[in-house]
């Protein structure tokens, strides 16, 4: 393979650039070049558990309610008895807490729950609540 004078070009570059990791830098280098004193970790942070969303469904005159039976079972992990405590709650109180979730979660709980009604014509509906801490 014959080398040309851009491979010789690249060649000499690299000899330059050296020394490529920390452990050829010589002792007297300083290692926190470029490192911002404000963005290191203060060791008194505390960590704080994620938020956490309540998911809602909301009443209305159209929806079945042994649909709204069905989808708690199917994405809230209900079984009949307690879909249909939860189904009768919100038809009473105009809606209710299907669950509580970190945010990607509920809102993928929501985004099934409304694809589903949709594909199965009804107009049922969910919402995010967050819960105050």
């Amino acid at each position: 393979m014959e080398k040309t004078a851009c491979h010789n070009y690249f060649v000499r570059q690299e000899a330059q650039d050296a020394p490529r990791c920390a452990a050829e830098q010589s002792p007297s280098s300083d290692t926190n070049i470029g490192v911002d004193e404000k963005a290191k970790p203060d060791a008194k942070a505390e960590l704080r558990p994620p938020s956490r969303y309540q998911v809602l469904m909301i009443n209305d005159d159209y929806t079945p309610m042994d649909f709204v039976v069905e989808v708690l079972c199917r994405f809230f992990s209900k079984d009949e008895q307690e879909a249909t405590a939860v189904m009768l709650q919100i038809h009473r109180f105009g809606a209710a807490v299907c669950g509580v979730y970190d945010l990607d979660v509920a809102e993928t709980k929501i985004s099934q729950v409304t694809s589903f009604a949709l594909a199965c014509e009804h107009p049922l509906r969910c919402r995010l609540q967050r819960l105050q801490a």
